[in-house]
């Protein structure tokens, strides 16, 4: 995994959020930490490899709102399986950009979309802190992928600090969010997780009304 716990920690801590200016049309500057991870909304089809495998093991597709994923996860060594669901993704205004960009002309035509996922130990822990998964976390809109906000979704309603959980067991679940800058008036709202770069994401699709 590329994330590692210093990492998870200081993000936690940080006093002033960074605006990450990759995707979007946004420039490299700025030092903020993003992960392309080159999700896709296609998923490749394996033909005459050996014994097909369930559905579930082979990971990524596209579920409607709220439906459920399995996937296993490597948390820092502990092989976990997570239950996996977007619930919502809740839209921001221009306002919104002002109050939690530092320099809002670099977020011009930008608004906040905050991805609420859920996630549900199945099998596999117990995860002793700071648990990586939902920072696997990604929001398209139309297609192209956000820019991430690093720290915005720490005290948005029905989100929860990944640095609060402590020995999570099996049956738990946990709603863990991310911030992503996408251009406002944007018609379809993806989320999508996978456990890990090399993996077809699992896609939930939101209507932006």
């Amino acid at each position: 995994m590329s994330k590692k716990k210093l990492w998870l920690r200081a993000a936690a801590s940080a006093a002033v959020l960074t605006l990450a200016l990759t995707g979007c049309g946004g420039s490299d500057e700025g030092d903020g930490a993003t992960t392309d991870k080159g999700g896709s909304a296609s998923q490749e089809q394996d033909k005459g490899q050996g014994e097909e495998q369930p559905e579930e093991e082979k990971g990524g597709g596209e579920l409607a709102a709220g439906e459920k994923a399995t996937s296993e996860f490597d948390e820092d060594g502990t092989k976990v399986t997570y239950e996996i669901a977007a619930q919502k993704v809740d839209v921001g205004t221009a306002e919104d950009t002002k109050k939690l960009v530092s320099d809002p002309k670099k977020a011009a035509g930008l608004v906040p979309a905050v991805a609420h996922v859920e996630f549900t130990v199945k099998d596999g822990g117990p995860v002793a802190d700071y648990p990586d998964a939902g920072r696997e976390i990604e929001v398209y809109a139309d297609g192209q992928r956000g820019t991430i906000l690093i720290g915005a979704s720490d005290d948005a309603p029905g989100c929860e600090k990944s640095t609060d959980v402590k020995d999570w067991k099996a049956g738990e679940s946990h709603v863990f969010c991310d911030t992503y800058m996408v251009p406002e008036g944007a018609k379809e709202l993806t989320v999508q997780w996978a456990a890990d770069r090399d993996a077809d994401p699992y896609i939930w699709t939101f209507e932006n009304s």
